[in-house]
């Protein structure tokens, strides 16, 4: 029975990817936990407690559901819906200080741009220990005591995921074009849908294919103008061969085709790059932004190492500084500027200015990419 809430969430979250699904906050136990069991911490987006769940069966542990307003973690943290007092509150709340003997709880470490470590710890009293990225590396994490290693730090996009997105646009965009071919094409309904399908499913899944293709408007762009171009090109040969085999001939059904294919093509290169945890989204305003590391104020503390998702940084301890070998996988998340204590980090824009890092704990980025005051 659990296995098939598991899976029937898992198919409904997949389909309705963009939009908000709460799961009740507070305390869960899992397993048999005792005073001393490890303390973790999650948003309360249903699809991510189902899959946190799932990967800590047959473990002992207390989970934390810390208010994300149905929003995933790095949506929630970036865009100010999960806080550093959403966590504090729930340690405060949810009784787990009467349960437990210590005071360290384990956070996903994509929380990290907008839940401030020292603050939780300095407000509440726990430490806070940033987390693998992804929930199913959480039994190895926490069984090899918490030092996971750089792989579980590196955000990717592997077959699974790109399948996830494909789906989460092809699902709403499916049932549009479904209602208009019904209306007004209903010999080209079945079709049509299957197009969506088909198209969706195309500009993701051949993703690592072309992400390396240069653009003309620098890092990415190359991404959007090869997935669009050769699906689109793709698209039209089919739609040729199928309007010449199948719906005799027409070139009108043709022209429909190639309006259709493009314009369910638009609609996915929009934010394609946004769609991705390996680029900035082309809409945000933060992709032009650089991060910059002022080596006299850096005191090798070491968390842009730990928070950073794409595996800039390096520390090198006996200096006691890091530096930025990987830099050019940057997505500008702003995690390592909001983590560091001695606030050697911050944004340089294009026209030569900074973007301190109160700044940039300050403001989150809404829908348009935009700071506006947390």
């Amino acid at each position: 029975m659990k296995t098939l809430k598991y899976v029937l969430v898992n198919i409904v979250g997949t389909l309705l990817r963009f939009l908000p699904w709460s799961y009740p906050g507070g305390l869960l136990e899992i397993g048999q936990p005792d005073d001393s069991s490890p303390v973790l911490m999650t948003c309360n987006y249903r699809l991510t407690v189902e899959r946190v769940l799932r990967s800590l069966m047959g473990m002992d542990a207390h989970l934390l559901v810390a208010n994300s307003d149905g929003v995933n973690v790095w949506c929630a943290a970036t865009g100010g819906r999960l806080t550093s007092h959403d966590v504090i509150s729930v340690l405060k709340t949810s009784g787990i200080e009467e349960r437990v003997s210590h005071r360290s709880v384990v956070l996903p470490q994509l929380a990290a741009t907008g839940v401030e470590a020292g603050v939780v710890e300095s407000k509440s009293g726990w430490q806070v220990i940033w987390g693998p990225v992804y929930a199913q590396d959480l039994p190895r994490f926490l069984r090899e005591g918490q030092d996971e290693g750089r792989t579980m730090r590196m955000v990717r996009f592997p077959l699974g995921q790109r399948v996830e997105m494909a789906t989460a646009y092809a699902f709403p965009l499916s049932l549009l074009v479904g209602v208009v071919t019904a209306l007004w094409w209903r010999h080209a309904f079945v079709p049509s849908v299957v197009a969506v399908w088909g198209l969706c499913l195309a500009v993701y899944l051949t993703f690592p294919a072309y992400r390396s293709w240069p653009g003309p408007a620098g890092k990415g762009s190359g991404v959007v103008l090869a997935g669009l171009v050769a699906s689109w090109a793709v698209a039209m040969v089919c739609a040729a061969g199928y309007s010449f085999v199948v719906a005799g001939a027409e070139w009108g059904g043709i022209a429909r085709w190639g309006v259709l294919t493009l314009v369910v093509l638009v609609v996915l290169g929009i934010d394609l790059l946004g769609s991705t945890p390996v680029y900035k989204s082309g809409l945000h305003e933060d992709r032009r932004l650089r991060v910059e590391l002022d080596l006299a104020k850096c005191h090798g503390a070491g968390a842009c190492v730990e928070v950073c998702p794409r595996d800039c940084y390096e520390l090198d301890q006996g200096r006691g500084k890091v530096s930025m070998p990987g830099s050019i996988r940057c997505v500008q998340c702003g995690a390592c500027i909001v983590q560091c204590p001695c606030d050697a980090l911050s944004f340089a824009t294009p026209d030569g200015g900074t973007i301190a890092p109160e700044t940039v704990r300050r403001f989150k980025l809404n829908l348009m990419g935009s700071r506006v005051e947390e």
